[in-house]
């Protein structure tokens, strides 16, 4: 554009050379701009089609690629054929409505690394065959206006149950100790059944280990070293 202006458009051929190069520009890319400038944008249709999805509800302008890419799959515009997600999140990017966190999560797991570990039994297969086979447990904060809530949950591998859950304004072990409790309650069948979870010191408290004895659960832990993947089916439910 730089160059088109300074040139009239090409017009003046004098300096093309010398403002590619400045530029670091082919003349061949050059021409092609001038080419193509006027031409109207492809992609016009589908920014139009997601600028209307954002004025649908104010709480829409939160859509980042992936809803905005499932929004339009749903509403499947006339005449409009849905690209790739990572088309829609260019063309999101080009007309300027591509959502941003004002945050940026930060991990709650602390980790004793001086405490006994338990070994990996999931091994990052999250499939069950039937309930109360393979359980995932984890805990995660909502900030509130007075503070922070933290959540801690138990889910069952096979079909994504909420087997116990306990909330409290700490992250205590003895909230991971309530939600044994409160699922051991509610499906006392979860006995001889595989707990899975990261290696934080609620996990690996005395307390939680002496509740994971009390029902009879085997305990299984993130592998040495491990990441949140070794636990991704219970992050990805947050």
């Amino acid at each position: 554009m730089f160059i088109a202006i300074k040139t009239e458009n090409g017009k003046n051929k004098g300096k093309i050379a010398f403002y590619c190069k400045v530029l670091g520009v082919t003349r061949q890319g050059f021409y092609h701009y001038l080419k193509t400038k006027d031409l109207p944008w492809k992609y016009q249709a589908l920014a139009d089609a997601m600028i209307d999805i954002c004025a649908e509800d104010e709480c829409n302008d939160t859509y980042g690629r992936i809803r905005m890419h499932q929004a339009l799959q749903l509403k499947q515009p006339k005449g409009l054929k849905i690209p790739s997600e990572r088309t829609v999140y260019r063309v999101m990017e080009e007309i300027g409505i591509s959502h941003r966190p004002k945050r940026k999560p930060n991990g709650i797991t602390k980790a004793d690394k001086e405490a006994r570990k338990s070994d990996d039994l999931i091994k990052r297969n999250f499939r069950a065959n039937k309930p109360l086979e393979k359980c995932i447990t984890d805990v995660t904060e909502i900030k509130t206006l007075d503070g922070k809530l933290y959540i801690s949950a138990i889910f069952d591998c096979f079909d994504l149950t909420v087997l116990g859950l306990a909330m409290d304004t700490n992250m205590k072990a003895t909230l991971c100790e309530r939600t044994l409790e409160n699922a051991y309650k509610a499906y006392p069948d979860i006995r001889g059944s595989i707990l899975h979870s990261d290696r934080g010191t609620q996990y690996t408290s005395k307390l939680y280990r002496k509740a994971i004895k009390k029902y009879g659960i085997q305990q299984s832990m993130n592998s040495a070293g491990g990441r949140c993947h070794d636990n991704a089916r219970c992050e990805s439910m947050w």
